[in-house]
Order: C-alpha cells, then structure tokens, then sequence
C-alpha cells in the first residue's frame, strides 16, 4: 500500500497526474468531500514535479516564486540524468567492445573522473577510479572502461559497493587473469554536513586473481596508481 501524502495543493487545485489538473477537481478544506479526497491522495498519486514542489514548502519555501517556479521540472531532470544508470547495463555498453587479443600483461586506466550519489543522504560523492586488469586473451576496448564506472555510479550508491560491481563487471566480461580496482573519493555528506571534514579521502579497493594473490602484480597495480600525475 503507498505511504499516505497529503499534498495541499494537489487536492485544492487539482494539479495531480500530468500537471494538467484532470485528475482531481479542485476542492477547499471546507468541502465535506475534502477529508475523504484527502487521505486518498498517495504518493502513487503525484508526478515527481509535484513530489518536488511539496517538498520545497516543506522545507519552508514558496515554490510559487520567481526562482523556484521552474525548479521542480529541473530537479526531475537532473536527478533523471545522475541516476541514468538504472536504464543502462553493462553489456550494452561493452557490445562490441570485446577483442581477442595474443596479451597478457597489465592493463590499467586511472584517474577515470566520477560523480555519484550517497544513498544515505542523496549527497554527492566524487574522485577517481583506478582500474587494471591481467587479460587471458580478451581485452576490452579502453574508453569502455569509463563507461562500466559511470553505469554504476549513476545510480544511489556507496563507495565499496561501487569498487565491487566494478571490479565484478570486468570479471564478468572477459574472465582475466585479475582485477582490480581503487576508488578515491570525496563525500560531501561528510564535508557539508556531521563531522564537517574538507580534507578527508576516502580510499575503496576490490583485487582478485592474480591481484590479490599475488604480491608482486598487486604491488605493481597499487604503485602505479600512487605514481606521482
């Protein structure tokens, strides 16, 4: 059963559904029929847009002034764009981006640029990722790397999940000798808000295979991700 939400305006001015006020007549708290209506009105039964302005006059601000007026259509938008990694996956993004290839030493891209979202704050989070594998006679097309991040990090994440389904996808795609994957970031939920630390990085790191046992190419991998940029 939907959570019961009371949205104000919706059962007043008939503004639910598609914004175009067809699906609720507009009633006052003083109709008889208001209560009744009221509690029937569920989160199931708002867009986002209207999901959003409640949620600004929660806050305590007017969503009908200048400023605001359009910010319900935006956030919808751009929360749409940072979580566009529920829509994609990674074989769409690898197809055709797999090659037999006679190669057996490390293969690493670092300092792979990434933004995602802390699911327990809906703050952002941002770094690099450093990812390196050993291949057993398939190689995967470099730029594809970024993309295999960005499709999990596009979603509501946290740090040592994401180091894992990256670590997880490649495994996955081309069966390597080994994996592995450091992530460095910075978390804006504990930088803007709680312990309010500006310098704090967080480090996040998924090996396996030959990464994780054995010393020599772990080492490699770890010391050329600390290589002086």
């Amino acid at each position: 059963m939907a959570t019961k939400f009371e949205l104000e305006d919706v059962v007043k001015n008939g503004t639910a559904g598609n914004g175009n006020g067809s699906r609720h007549s507009a009633r006052t708290h003083d109709d008889p029929a208001t209560t009744s209506d009221a509690a029937a009105v569920t989160l199931a039964d708002a867009n986002v847009q209207e999901i959003y302005a409640e949620l600004l006059k929660r806050l305590g601000e007017d969503p009908t002034r200048d400023g605001l007026q359009q910010t319900p259509k935006r956030m919808e938008k751009s929360m749409a764009f940072l979580t566009k990694g529920y829509e994609e996956s990674v074989a769409e993004v690898l197809h055709g981006a797999l090659f037999d290839v006679d190669y057996d030493e490390m293969v690493i891209v670092r300092d792979i640029e990434f933004y995602s979202l802390c699911e327990h704050h809906l703050l952002p989070f941002f770094g690099k990722a450093h990812i390196a594998y050993v291949p057993q006679g398939k190689v995967v097309g470099l730029s594809k790397l970024p993309r295999i991040v960005d499709v999990f990090a596009r979603r509501l994440q946290v740090q040592e999940r994401l180091t894992q389904q990256i670590a997880e996808a490649i495994e996955d795609a081309i069966a390597p000798q080994g994996v592995g994957v450091v992530i460095e970031a910075q978390h804006l939920c504990m930088m803007m808000r709680g312990v309010e630390k500006q310098s704090s990085l967080t480090v996040t790191s998924s090996l396996r295979g030959v990464f994780k046992t054995q010393l020599q190419t772990r080492s490699e991998f770890l010391s050329l991700v600390r290589a002086e940029r």
